[in-house]
């Protein structure tokens, strides 16, 4: 079972904290005001001839949302009907999940600005609430919104395994090097896939993220917006770039945020977030080496990846006991050792659960690092992220992997990182067999015509490498993409909390001011 696939956005390890940095480069141009707010209009399907949301107050999160209490009482909740089918808009409906927090100064409310952080699988719903002090100067203007997107949550989301089968399918060898192990890891695939349609069959052709940005089209009116104002991180990226190929004129202010390139096939994908996992880990080794005595990476680099690498060689053969009856097993250390390079706020935690392993012979930082990306809870429950990323991720892409394919690929992403080459190799062929075929090879996201979008890159990014900001901002057309370039690290630029991303990104959504293509944010040296 992999999730290094696809990025996880602001999801799972609560990684996503507020940082300080500074500095910055660049100017600013003023953006068009948006249009104004009008009533929800006909629906462009014909199916539905309205849209229209009863808001009320929020329920805790379902199980598959991830649990917990449920929001305080300044948040409502509503649910939407969009055609599970837009080829066949009669055939029925689905109810999405939305979540809203009203505007602080209604007086000046330019509209709703709507949230997808990632995955593809992540409760906007559960999530929002969770980061909306990050976002609380644009909850000033906007109602903030956000929703479990087709396939998620409490939004018809994908069934596969029950919580023990899940245990069993996180802890297989997902790094094979027999044929006894590449049949066990197939095996695996083949029964979670099955598990996906006998629970979730007639949903499946149809979390794809095409229709998805059409739903976001439908919540536009809904909301009572011309257009569209969306923040989107990793996979909410795609997401909004799909929007505004789709919907160019009613594009309005979109920002996105840790880019998923959309020039690249699923094996290139693959391996540019190889490079960029082993290019974080090198990053938080040197801090380690200076900021922690006796770091267990020691001097890093070279050192520091032979090391880890050794650990995972051991873990390979003999799991490490934890707090817990569960074993770290290598594919879970991986897990919780990527899930901690998505903020420098886990790098302590990772810092600890690798010493813990080395020299304590105890995997229980590392479980719970990995837990915490995988989505599951402490009473071992699962949310539904796994199962809807492997439905949107394989409905998405036309590829098919075999494992010949990656017995052929293995030495290049090996070379990109002994650490995580190997388990995002692999991953590949978690859609061999999926019940659905693939609609794309890749995302179209051309959007002429349409206005100024802002596209976010972190130079230390390892889920969403920097380059697939840029690659975005040329795909979506000249005078559209503007690039911004965070120097730092970490997942989710905005997040980190750096001052003048913070600014940059403030002035265009609350202001309209478009800052200069190529703008630079640096962070402190550390």
């Amino acid at each position: 079972m992999h999730t290094v696939v696809r990025g996880a956005g602001a999801l799972g390890l609560t990684a996503l904290l507020l940082a300080s940095s500074a500095g910055c480069q660049g100017g600013t141009t003023s953006a068009a005001e948006p249009a104004p707010t009008s009533p929800a209009t006909a629906s462009a399907t014909g199916a539905l001839t309205s849209v229209h949301l009863d808001w009320e107050a929020c329920p805790a999160p379902n199980a598959a949302q991830g649990g917990g209490t449920a929001p305080a009482a300044d948040w409502q909740c509503a649910t939407l009907k969009v055609p599970l089918d837009y080829t066949k808009p009669s055939d029925g409906t689905i109810d999405l999940a939305l979540i809203r927090s009203r505007a602080k100064d209604e007086q000046h409310r330019i509209g709703s600005l709507l949230f997808n952080f990632g995955g593809p699988g992540g409760s906007g719903v559960a999530t929002l609430p969770a980061l909306a002090a990050a976002y609380a100067s644009l909850n000033t203007r906007y109602d903030l919104v956000s929703f479990d997107p087709r396939g998620v949550g409490a939004s018809a989301g994908v069934k596969c395994l029950d919580d023990k089968a899940m245990d069993a399918s996180n802890a297989i060898d997902n790094t094979p090097d027999n044929p006894a192990a590449v049949k066990a890891l197939d095996d695996t695939t083949a029964q979670f896939n099955a598990a996906c349609e006998r629970n979730s069959g007639p949903v499946l052709p149809f979390v794809d993220t095409e229709s998805a940005a059409r739903d976001l089209d439908l919540m536009r009116q809904a909301l009572g917006d011309q257009r569209l104002h969306y923040f989107g991180i990793s996979y909410g990226t795609e997401l909004g770039g799909v929007y505004a190929h789709l919907f160019p004129k009613q594009v309005g202010r979109l920002v996105l945020d840790s880019v998923v390139d959309p020039t690249k096939d699923p094996l290139q994908a693959s391996l540019g977030q190889a490079k960029g996992f082993q290019l974080a880990l090198e990053d938080f080794m040197k801090a380690c080496s200076s900021q922690v005595s006796d770091c267990p990476t020691g001097k890093g680099g070279a050192e520091g990846t032979a090391r880890i690498a050794e650990l995972l060689q051991k873990l390979e053969q003999t799991p490490l006991p934890t707090s817990s009856s569960r074993q770290l097993t290598e594919g879970l250390a991986v897990t919780g050792i990527a899930g901690a390079l998505y903020s420098q706020e886990t790098w302590p935690a990772l810092a600890t659960g690798l010493a813990e392993a080395m020299r304590q012979g105890s995997g229980t930082m590392l479980l719970q690092l990995a837990d915490g990306l995988l989505g599951r809870d402490p009473n071992g429950h699962y949310n539904n992220l796994n199962a809807a990323n492997r439905a949107i991720s394989c409905v998405d892409a036309k590829q098919r992997y075999s494992d010949q394919d990656v017995e052929q690929q293995l030495a290049q992403f090996r070379t990109a990182s002994p650490v995580f080459g190997p388990f995002v190799a692999w991953g590949l062929t978690g859609c061999t067999g999926w019940p659905v075929p693939g609609r794309t090879d890749r995302p179209d996201v051309a959007a002429p015509g349409a206005a100024p979008i802002l596209v976010v890159g972190t130079t230390g990014d390892p889920a969403t490498p920097v380059e697939g900001a840029r690659a975005m901002a040329q795909q979506l057309g000249a005078g559209v993409g503007v690039t911004v370039t965070l120097q730092g690290e970490g997942h989710g630029g905005y997040n980190t909390g750096n001052p003048c991303l913070k600014q940059t990104v403030d002035s265009y959504l609350l202001d309209g001011k478009v800052p200069a293509d190529g703008t630079v944010c640096s962070s402190p040296a550390t």
